[in-house]
């Protein structure tokens, strides 16, 4: 029984809090120059393990924009 009622006054009190977005309460979301910077590693490193490239490879490729050479997954990668 107890459980029940902790989760019906977190249901409340989150009713009555104001939800402001995580990009205006995170602090490091807060500084555009970082935020990009941790964005291109996320990519990176998620588009890496899918592709086979390097994780700096495909960085610098977002980094460059539409400058930068097309990536093909490497031989023996999983996809």
């Amino acid at each position: 029984m107890p459980i029940c009622i902790l989760g019906f006054a977190s249901l409340c009190y989150n009713l009555l809090m104001e939800q402001k977005p995580l990009i205006e309460t995170n602090p490091y979301l807060l500084d555009p120059e970082e935020f990009r910077k941790a964005l291109i590693m996320s990519v990176a490193s998620s588009t890496a393990i899918e592709t086979g490239a390097t994780i700096a490879s495909i960085a610098r490729m977002l980094e460059d924009g539409e400058n930068a050479e097309t990536l093909t997954p490497l031989q023996g990668s999983v996809r």
